[in-house]
């Protein structure tokens, strides 16, 4: 009779037991769970500066979309690029990085450095995957345009400082790991609880049906008893048999042996209570070994990839370069049509930016005089972006759009990370040759130094050399060296200038010579193992008169830079010609075949 109510006490408590555990657990995914978001802000005190780095390891704190509210004072923008990329540009000028997150998650680390009080504006920069421009406040969300690791440069126009109050909201990686074990561990109290009454009940029952069986017979203890007569010394005490007491030996009923009195009602309880401890014991365990298990190789896998990915990554996104070419077609076409070699000096350097400089200055004087190929973006066949992150930077682009009978070779060239990329040459495709195969623009390509003949069957330096020899000789011994020998259509048209000159000119003795300028060429190499390389020859064109008196007359586009049309004392004509060779690999029986070329007429002078 007491241990009915004892049983539906401790059932009682377990019930409110299970359910204060399993409460806790939804607390923590509820009304205790902690806010999805947290933000953190620059610090008031932070010292001001031009420039503000928002760092690649501060973007990638937290998983998920990252939004960033910038407040300052007139126009300022954020602009997205490579970690190294935002270094190099930022360079010596004073500027804040932003780091980290305090502990407290409230405010933003903030880590200043001195230099140069001033920048020159970042906007318009080659180096920026994308800005986004604002006035006064920002709100921006962060999205990575590519995989890789990515920094902000926040900035006004170089000279004033950055705007000072940002604020980073992240999602909360706070977790609540005990939330589903407690839920799950209170539901199984709970029931232990509902289900002990029951329980004991069928214990108690069991012990009456085994008291109530009939026994085969007590067991007997048998005593023996001495006899308290005392032996007489020399006289021998006759013995008497103790008699045999038989007499039922109390046993416990079954289940209860060696127990303590009382213990039949708690023992169940103490079982079960025990028995959902080491669950609960079980269950905490396996969560916190699982999580373990599947974050921890993850991490260390994803670590492993993005420093291999980093280690060769593109020097830019073929976004990037559709917007680079777009701005350089842009340049050279307004500067074209004006015949202003001014306009080109944003876009256009070395030998692009001479040919055409002075095929302005021909076409100003003779009208008939055909103009440069158009530079065209509409049409980007080909991309071949280098890997090599230090400067100067190359990337090659086949493009064709109108005015491009065939598709052409364009080398662009950032020789700084504050300067962008220019127009280096432009070459027309050979007629019936296909532009060699590249690895996909977003894995880049290798740069080869241009003396370098690893992995290939001649450097760039080599190949050159052995292209101007057969411009310069048509019976070169090298001339196996290289696909078609005269066949090749620009080789075919340059050889057969020259012997028509020679052949026309019969007062006058003629001498050419075709000269690799080994400071504009650039290696890159292909899918195959190959290598293209892009250069500039300088074709010098001499004329001496054979006898006195003799007279060698010049072209209405040669007179222009000579001052005169004829002389008796001799003549220099110079070309610039761009030129573009395959390269094999090493080891390979194909000779190397010309790409693309094109000259134009840079100079002339009498002697």
């Amino acid at each position: 009779m007491i241990g009915d109510p004892v049983r539906l006490k401790t059932a009682a408590l377990l019930v409110l037991l299970g359910l204060l555990t399993m409460l806790a657990g939804i607390g923590q995914l509820t009304f205790w769970a902690p806010s999805e978001t947290v933000t953190a802000s620059v610090p008031s005190d932070t010292k001001a500066a031009p420039l503000t780095v928002i760092d690649q390891k501060l973007i990638a704190l937290h998983d998920g979309p990252v939004k960033i509210k910038i407040q300052g004072e007139g126009n300022f923008m954020v602009a997205t690029g490579r970690p190294d990329d935002v270094e190099a540009w930022v360079g010596e000028t004073a500027h804040n990085t932003l780091t980290g997150v305090s502990a407290d998650q409230k405010s933003l680390d903030v880590s200043s450095a001195d230099g140069e009080a001033t920048a020159p504006s970042p906007a318009g920069s080659d180096l920026w995957v994308s800005t986004e421009d604002a006035s006064g406040d920002l709100d921006y969300t962060w999205n990575p345009p590519a995989d890789g690791e990515w920094s902000l440069l926040v900035a006004g126009d170089g000279t004033q400082p950055a705007p000072s109050s940002i604020s980073m909201t992240f999602p909360n990686n706070a977790t609540t790991p005990w939330a589903v074990p407690l839920i799950v561990l209170g539901i199984i109290i709970i029931l232990i609880g509902a289900a002990l009454p029951f329980i004991a009940k069928a214990l108690s029952n069991r012990r009456k049906h085994d008291d109530d069986e009939p026994r085969d017979g007590g067991e007997t203890t048998t005593l023996p008893v001495q006899s308290s007569t005392a032996k007489s010394p020399g006289v021998e005490a006759p013995t008497t048999q103790s008699p045999t007491v038989q007499s039922p030996t109390v046993q416990p009923p079954a289940g209860n042996k060696g127990r303590r009195p009382g213990a039949g009602a708690e023992g169940p309880t103490l079982r079960i209570t025990a028995l959902a401890a080491t669950m609960a014991a079980v269950l905490v365990g396996g969560t916190a070994v699982a999580a373990q298990a599947t974050t921890t190789p993850e991490a260390t896998t994803t670590s492993s990839a993005a420093a291999d990915a980093e280690a060769a990554t593109p020097v830019m996104l073929e976004s990037q370069l559709q917007r680079i070419l777009e701005q350089v077609a842009s340049t050279v076409d307004a500067a074209d049509a004006a015949k202003d070699a001014a306009k080109l000096a944003p876009r256009v350097d070395k030998m692009e930016f001479q040919i055409r400089t002075q095929n302005y200055k021909i076409r100003s004087a003779v009208s008939a005089y055909e103009p440069r190929m158009p530079v065209r973006a509409t049409k980007l066949q080909s991309s071949v972006i280098s890997t090599k992150r230090d400067w100067p930077r190359t990337v090659f682009a086949l493009t064709q759009g109108e005015g491009n009978v065939v598709p052409q070779v364009l080398t662009l060239v950032q020789l700084s990370p504050r300067e962008n990329y220019k127009l280096w040459g432009s070459a027309p495709l050979q007629p019936g040759t296909n532009f060699p195969s590249f690895p996909i623009p977003r894995n880049g390509t290798e740069p080869v130094p241009a003396s370098d003949s690893t992995g290939l069957a001649y450097s760039g330096n080599e190949a050159l050399e052995i292209l101007s020899e057969m411009l310069t000789n048509p019976e070169s011994p090298n001339r196996s060296k290289l696909a078609d020998g005269q066949s090749s259509p620009y080789i075919a048209g340059a050889l057969a200038y020259q012997a028509d000159t020679v052949k026309n000119g019969t007062s006058a003795n003629f001498k050419f010579t075709h000269t690799p300028v080994t400071n504009q060429t650039v290696v890159l190499k292909t899918a195959d193992g190959g290598a293209v390389v892009v250069g500039r020859l300088d074709f010098a064109f001499e004329g001496t008169p054979k006898a006195a008196g003799d007279k060698l007359v010049l072209e209405d586009d040669s007179a222009v830079f000579a001052g005169g049309k004829e002389t008796t004392t001799g003549m220099v004509l110079n070309f610039a010609e761009s030129v573009a060779v395959y390269i094999p690999p090493a080891g390979s029986a194909d000779p190397m075949k010309l790409v693309a070329a094109t000259r134009g007429l840079v100079g002339a002078s009498f002697k």
